[in-house]
């Protein structure tokens, strides 16, 4: 594997070198650039819809000097091997989230902990303090990771079963994929389910064969997974808002004109928040389509899956954060 992550590293280099050639000279208006996004997102989500347009936008604005090129469907390998690869310097932006940037920089995990946020502006709010600057700055500074933008929004997630939730201990011993950072893993477990780190494309067959009792996921990737052909329930606990963001490596950045630096975070920022909104009208819609499928609706009481998620931010020192961050956005 090892060997494999290798050579794909260095063949995305050499692309690299052949757009970026020269460095971060300013004056080099004729080069081109290009960046290859990388997703687990299939085709057909809102999200990746909306990283095609930011690349027409950001092609049309640039006058052509900088192309961004969207791979869906973990096409370029899963998150952590690409993170991994922007962090060496190659040109790829990668769709990751708090959990995993945790693994960086630990305290911005909390962002991806069970209800640490009701709604996308709740957390939007947290993006948008002092607090969460810090954090984007030591992962530039210490880890090499610029953050272009983190306000994608990809909806809440919620637990899919062959059983109705009602209740955490309705989760006891049921096997869940969930993504494997700190932050989605312990937070799932506090819930009362065992998390399973299992690649996404995998979970359909994870479910089918019984290796998995379910999963938990949002609303705009288990439609196009057709999750209604394994599962029965889905139960809304609504446990996680998922914020997104757009990483590049730093390195890779400051190969940039100043420019396009700038072109590329601002229309980041732009189409991230106007795809929220868009995930967020399509929510009913989503839900009305896995009813449609036959997938039984559960509305839980979330007050008791909210005090068990509180084990969680004991155990990884989340606690007096939570309330440092609450403080900061005026949330009680």
């Amino acid at each position: 594997m090892k060997k494999i992550l290798t050579t794909l590293a260095c063949a995305l280099l050499g692309t690299a070198t052949i757009f970026a050639a020269g460095g971060s000279d300013k004056n080099a208006g004729s080069k081109t650039y290009t960046l290859k996004l990388s997703t687990q997102l299939n085709e057909t989500s809102v999200m990746v819809q909306g990283f095609k347009e930011l690349a027409e936008n950001v092609k049309t604005k640039s006058g052509g000097r900088l192309q961004i090129q969207v791979y869906p469907s973990a096409q370029l390998g899963n998150d952590e091997d690409v993170i991994e690869q922007a962090i060496q310097g190659v040109n790829v932006a990668v769709l990751t989230d708090g959990g995993r940037m945790g693994n960086y920089v630990k305290d911005i995990g909390i962002i991806g902990m069970a209800y640490f946020a009701d709604t996308y502006d709740d957390v939007l709010k947290v993006t948008q303090g002092n607090t969460f600057a810090k954090w984007v700055d030591e992962l530039a500074s210490k880890n090499d990771i610029r953050v272009l933008s983190f306000n994608w929004y990809d909806g809440s997630r919620s637990f899919y079963t062959h059983k109705p939730v009602n209740a955490p201990a309705d989760l006891k011993g049921l096997r869940i994929r969930t993504p494997g950072a700190p932050a989605w893993a312990e937070s799932v477990s506090a819930l009362g389910a065992t998390p399973i780190a299992m690649p996404w494309n995998d979970t359909y067959s994870g479910i089918q064969s019984k290796a998995l009792d379910g999963c938990e996921v949002q609303l705009t990737s288990a439609v196009p997974a057709r999750l209604y052909e394994v599962v029965k329930y889905l139960d809304k606990t609504e446990h996680f808002q998922l914020i997104n963001g757009l990483i590049v490596g730093e390195k890779w950045f400051k190969t940039l004109p100043e420019d396009l630096q700038k072109l590329l975070v601002t229309e980041t920022q732009a189409e991230g928040e106007k795809n929220a909104r868009i995930v967020e009208a399509k929510s009913a819609e989503l839900e009305a389509e896995l009813v449609k499928q036959g997938i039984t609706i559960v509305n839980v009481d979330k007050e008791p899956f909210k005090k068990a998620a509180d084990a969680a931010y004991d155990k990884l020192g989340f606690a007096e954060l939570r309330k440092q961050i609450y403080k900061e956005i005026g949330k009680n």
